[in-house]
């Protein structure tokens, strides 16, 4: 009941009040910090032909902006349909990794630059073996990778963990009821 009548109020006469804030000739400007209030006024009083320059309609200045023309096309219409088409990129064939082949993926191509799921897995697994061997620089020039993607990928990422806890048969295990 609550939601109907404050439904009701806002709308009440709606068409009217939109139209005569339509109608208002300016809008009124936001109220100014006093340390801006004191700057204004102090610039005011030590040119005080400012404000006057502010308001002034000057001829010469809109005579010129009547002799301007500016003819604009739309620049879509006039490019080819090649043009539209995405830019060429190079690709490189995957390395074939053994959980790759597990895994049954198949990948045809990969852009240079990037590298799949299985191939990240696989680095970072082999420089966690042996970071001596395998530097960034190393894998970088394998891959097409970007060095500083590189260094930023051995740094912040890691290869997941699996650790198997062997249960204590002397402790007591807690059945359930």
């Amino acid at each position: 009941m609550g939601a109907t009548l404050v439904r009701a109020m806002k709308n009440f006469n709606v068409e009217s009040r939109a139209h005569q804030l339509i109608g208002k000739d300016k809008t009124r400007a936001a109220p100014m910090h006093p340390g801006t209030k004191e700057a204004v006024a102090a610039v005011v009083s030590r040119y005080p032909e400012i404000p006057e320059k502010i308001y002034r309609k000057d001829d010469q200045l809109l005579s010129r902006l009547k002799d301007v023309y500016v003819d604009s096309t739309d620049p879509l219409h006039e490019m080819k349909h090649e043009d539209l088409s995405p830019a060429k990129e190079e690709f490189r064939a995957p390395k074939q990794t053994m959980t790759s082949v597990f895994l049954n993926i198949e990948v045809d191509n990969i852009p240079k630059g990037k590298i799949s799921i299985v191939e990240a897995m696989t680095i970072l697994n082999k420089h966690k073996q042996s970071p001596q061997t395998l530097t960034a620089e190393r894998i970088a020039e394998e891959y097409c990778l970007n060095i500083l993607d590189t260094n930023a990928l051995l740094e912040h990422f890691r290869p997941f963990n699996v650790t198997i806890i062997q249960q204590n048969k002397e402790k007591e295990q807690i059945e359930d009821q």
